[in-house]
């Protein structure tokens, strides 16, 4: 099987039955635990979850991923629908995706031109991947983004959970539980006692990300961990994928201070967790980090938020400038997306504003095939760095009403 060639899905289900696939976890809990071994939930697949051989060829992190993927989503359909059969799974799980990204022309915009059931779902999955743009660098994606395609399992968990729920209630699950991650992994980084070059830089970012990216309602989070009452609102899955995640974020030095492990206590504290149980989610990444520290330089560098942050805003930059002329046409008939960019220089944006703001400028990225790259998983948290660059592409009479920050 080669997870990169047209066909692979049809092939992955002739090698493996449901009996592999799905009977052989007793319950949720040990699928999660697999796939913590397997790298798929730190954004590192080193494996796939079938105890035998995927492919007599070198399968690499990226293909590993993909195929987890796919498994997890496999994993949560037939818990919902044991009665069901492969068929059915697939055309179910390409509603999903047609469901959460609806409207998008760029990214899935091969989907309406597929044959069959099967290829739709391996361009889909190829494009949570960011590998159907080819225009994008092989690190433009990172450990995090790679992470944060859990989301993607619970929140079609949530699709098959609650029926009746609406394509905007979809949505909003998702965006809100992708917010809720990347709030804390930036909340951890503050709560570092010593604070280097990177983290400052990363906290200006998020800092900066308020302006277009945070709801009203996570305001609040930014001032305390123990303020952040909404995160009960989850369930334990989600738990569980916040505290991991977490956890992931703040162990770049493979070392817990004192102000980094009470920020997890706390955290554990709200998301209702034991001190017993957030030891666990740490040894299990301790665990995964020893055993695999001669194949994969997980922490090699930094932590994969700031990995996330210096490879995306040099291939930001690269993608911004390339595609300058398009950008621009698609700015200039934007306007009202002009004049609120122009008034955030001298006020603050309201609630409905920074929507507009988000959502205008997700569109524009969809319409310009190499900007994709804000499609992916957590691709929102990188907006502030496209908006800092904007104005240097617009007329001067962009920024007659800048004003400048005095030095101080």
């Amino acid at each position: 099987m080669n997870p990169s060639a047209s066909g692979w899905i049809l092939k992955f289900f002739n090698q493996f039955g449901k009996d592999q696939l799905i009977d052989r976890f007793v319950d949720d809990s040990q699928f999660y635990i697999e796939l913590i071994s397997s790298g798929f939930i730190y954004g590192v697949s080193v494996k796939a979850l079938p105890n035998k051989s995927i492919s007599n060829l070198k399968i690499t992190n990226e293909e590993y991923t993909k195929i987890n993927l796919l498994h997890s989503l496999l994993f949560i359909y037939f818990k919902k629908n044991k009665e069901s059969n492969i068929k059915e799974a697939i055309k179910n799980i390409n509603q999903f995706y047609s469901i959460l990204e609806k409207g998008k022309t760029g990214i899935l915009k091969k989907l309406s031109l597929s044959q069959s059931a099967a290829t739709n779902l391996e361009y889909v999955l190829a494009a949570r991947l960011n590998e159907s743009n080819s225009d994008l660098e092989k690190n433009s994606t990172s450990v995090l983004t790679y992470a944060l395609l859990f989301v993607d399992i619970l929140a079609y968990r949530f699709y098959l959970t609650h029926l009746n729920a609406s394509e905007e209630e979809l949505k909003k699950y998702s965006e809100s539980l992708e917010s809720s991650l990347i709030n804390v992994c930036f909340l951890a980084l503050k709560s570092k006692k010593v604070k280097n070059k990177n983290d400052l830089q990363l906290i200006d970012l998020y800092d900066s990300s308020t302006d277009y990216l945070i709801d009203e309602d996570h305001l609040h989070f930014i001032d305390s961990v123990r303020s952040q009452t909404y995160l009960s609102k989850y369930e334990v899955p989600e738990k569980q994928f916040l505290l991991d995640i977490c956890c992931l974020a703040i162990w770049d030095d493979r070392v817990l201070d004192e102000t980094e492990y009470q920020f997890l206590l706390q955290l554990s504290e709200i998301l209702e967790f034991s001190e017993e149980e957030l030891s666990f989610s740490i040894q299990n990444l301790k665990g995964f980090s020893k055993e695999n520290q001669t194949k994969i330089k997980l922490f090699e560098y930094s932590s994969p938020i700031i990995q996330l942050y210096k490879q995306s805003t040099s291939t930001v930059k690269k993608l911004i400038l390339r595609n300058k002329n398009r950008l621009i046409k698609e700015l200039n008939e934007s306007g009202e997306l002009l004049l609120l960019l122009s008034q955030s220089t001298l006020r603050d944006l309201n609630a409905e504003e920074k929507k507009k703001v988000k959502e205008q400028l997700l569109d524009i990225c969809k319409s310009v095939p190499s900007l994709t790259i804000f499609l992916v998983p957590g691709g929102s948290l990188l907006l502030p760095i496209l908006v800092k660059y904007i104005p240097s592409l617009l007329p001067s009479a962009f920024q007659d009403n800048k004003i400048e920050k005095k030095d101080t």
